[in-house]
């Protein structure tokens, strides 16, 4: 049964890594033709009235910055250092013992997607970036989770590993992405474990949830990632 389930993910990781350049192909083919599908916006923060009576526009939520070290032990800014990019972002920590693992080796299912092919024609390397943000700071250290990123392959300048004030993090992972229901002030007793993977557009409207624990649902977030480096 084990083995099973690991060929059913070796498929999924081949499917994302190798058939993604199809979909580029054919997402763009269709796009041409005005059927294009975009990734809906979620969490609305309010509405705004608009000049036809009676009607209102859905304001959606924008995602505030967020500043922290990333492995390299560099201070970076999600919206100013990565104006433009799409990001693709995740939660874990370095000592866990269940998912994390499986959620990082799934995230590098997306760098390889998104890796420049010098034989393709269009490349998605630097129009996106992926984000992995420590929950347990205190241990995670820049130099920990240099170590952490180099074990599974990371492209350092497409793919940050973030640490920094246990705080901030909380509360960007709470009241920017939505990933947490349950209420916490990022304290010494306050603690986020999840699978999600949440996908913000270049202007920080979130535009998609996926389970990174499945691969279908990794699929679907690099093809929507696709959508999205076409939308005008």
């Amino acid at each position: 049964m084990a083995k099973k389930i690991s060929n059913y993910r070796f498929l999924g990781g081949l499917a994302v890594a190798f058939v993604l350049p199809l979909s580029f192909y054919f997402i763009a083919r269709v796009m041409s033709k005005d059927k294009l599908h975009m990734p809906h916006y979620y969490i609305a923060d309010g509405l705004r009235k608009t000049h036809e009576k009676g009607k209102n526009d859905t304001l959606f939520h924008q995602v505030t910055d967020l500043r922290l070290t990333n492995q390299l032990g560099v201070s970076v800014s999600l919206n100013n250092d990565l104006k433009g990019k799409i990001l693709i972002v995740d939660f874990f920590f370095v000592n866990c013992p269940t998912i994390c693992p499986r959620l990082t080796s799934d995230m590098r299912l997306l760098q390889k997607a998104f890796h420049k092919n010098p034989k393709m024609e269009s490349s998605l390397d630097t129009a996106v970036q992926l984000i992995s943000i420590t929950v347990n700071p205190a241990h995670d250290s820049f130099p920990v989770l240099r170590n952490y990123a180099d074990k599974f392959g990371v492209d350092h300048d497409h793919w940050w590993f973030l640490t920094g004030d246990k705080k901030d993090i909380y509360n960007f992972a709470r009241n920017q992405l939505f990933i947490e229901v349950q209420p916490g002030d990022g304290g010494a007793e306050d603690f986020i474990h999840t699978e999600k993977i949440v996908l913000l557009d270049k202007n920080r409207f979130i535009r998609g949830y996926y389970n990174g624990l499945d691969t279908a649902d990794i699929k679907r977030c690099a093809d929507d990632v696709v959508l999205l480096s076409l939308e005008k």
